[in-house]
């Protein structure tokens, strides 16, 4: 595929060839026992995931498993990350889960498949997680905080508490680090960020993703108090937090990935840098979508009119909406190319840039990502200028 790729708004970039997808995100339930207030899935813009198929049928799971196959070998992929997802995939079973894995790791062998469950813990117990890790099928789980915290919004639909439940699939998490993919947590700015940082880490996680609530300019964040970057001083403390612990007891992606980028590298995350979008979602329909947070934005914002049936995942890198999330910095309005930190930001999350008809603006959240960037260079450059040099 050559020539050059029209965006809206955004100029026109040559695009020799596409990046392939290496994280495919399978729904394997579109059903949740959760009632988690800023769920993208069933809270934000578009619920049309309550009227999708419960469940991913073994035709359509058989169909999705040789799309994979062929784009994994057009591609010559060598690792390829697959998250069995919802809803909540707990939902299915653990046998079942376990029986999907084998047939995905069959179907792109020789290449190295990393298998993940995201779930939301409640349905995690010993028997399901011993046999998750047998089957080297790694588990990652929510968690807000404390008991407080978490029960703010991730509640079940009667308002009963979820947090022993969830405390429970941690404990046990935390005994079994083969299996622990690590915990991400929605940044709420009710919570102490040092405690909420000291509370996840108590779990001792491999990993901990802090992740801003879905919002945009058409619904903005929810925001306690006075200041344009209240989230942005919310993550430079539990930054501080982290960076300031030796040894560090866990990695946070979020904030590895701003040293990355801050130091010239690529992202490997879709919420900073320029890197090209290279995961896709199979829903339990069969139709292929854009990655599912942009539910947030608009009904059908993360629809391709393409499915597992008919189309192959080339046909969906062709997608115009796909298209736009791999040209980098053309994508970006003219004002994010201006920043300075453009590159670093990449404009943060794609969903959180939406204003009515148009992705191409700067996130809702720019004033907190550039105070976050602004601090955690401050910290860089001051430990860099305390470093002894060396003698010529």
């Amino acid at each position: 595929m050559t020539g050059t790729v029209t965006v809206a708004e955004g100029g026109v970039a040559a695009r020799p060839r596409p990046v392939p997808f290496s994280e495919f995100i399978l729904k394997v339930h579109s059903r949740c026992n959760l009632a988690c207030d800023y769920c993208y899935m069933y809270e934000l813009a578009d619920r049309s995931a309550l009227a999708d198929p419960m469940l991913m049928a073994p035709a359509i799971f058989d169909h999705a498993c040789q799309r994979i196959r062929e784009h994994v070998r057009a591609h010559d992929q060598t690792d390829v990350r697959i998250v069995l997802h919802g809803g909540e995939p707990l939902l299915v079973g653990a046998p079942n889960l376990v029986r999907m894995a084998d047939r995905l790791r069959e179907a792109v062998a020789p290449s190295q498949a990393q298998v993940s469950v995201q779930t939301n813990g409640t349905l995690l117990t010993p028997r399901a997680l011993s046999l998750l890790a047998d089957a080297r099928v790694r588990v990652g789980v929510s968690l807000d905080g404390d008991r407080t915290s978490n029960d703010r919004h991730r509640r079940y639909a009667s308002g009963r508490s979820s947090y022993d439940e969830v405390d429970r699939a941690l404990r046990l998490l935390a005994e079994r680090p083969d299996a622990y993919a690590g915990v991400l947590c929605v940044v709420d700015l009710a919570a102490d960020p040092r405690q909420t940082y000291e509370t996840l880490v108590s779990y001792r996680p491999p990993m901990v993703d802090f992740l801003l609530p879905h919002a945009n300019w058409e619904a903005p964040p929810p925001r306690r108090g006075d200041g344009p970057s209240l989230y942005g001083t919310w993550l430079a403390a539990a930054f501080d937090a982290w960076y300031d612990t030796s040894p560090r007891l866990t990695r946070v992606r979020l904030f590895e990935e701003l040293i990355n980028l801050l130091f010239g590298g690529r992202s490997r995350t879709e919420s900073l840098g320029l890197s090209p979008v290279a995961a896709v979602v199979i829903n339990t329909d069969g139709a292929y979508e854009q990655v599912d947070t942009l539910r947030s934005t608009y009904p059908g914002a993360v629809g391709t009119d393409l499915t597992v049936f008919t189309d192959s995942l080339d046909d969906v890198l062709r997608h115009p909406a796909v298209i736009a999330r791999q040209v980098g910095v053309e994508a970006l309005a003219a004002s994010c190319r201006a920043c300075p930190v453009h590159r670093v930001c990449g404009a943060g999350n794609y969903p959180h840039r939406y204003r009515e008809g148009s992705f191409t603006n700067p996130s809702v959240y720019c004033p907190d990502l550039l105070l976050l960037i602004a601090h955690v260079q401050r910290r860089l450059r001051a430990d860099l200028a305390a470093m002894p040099r060396e003698r010529s």
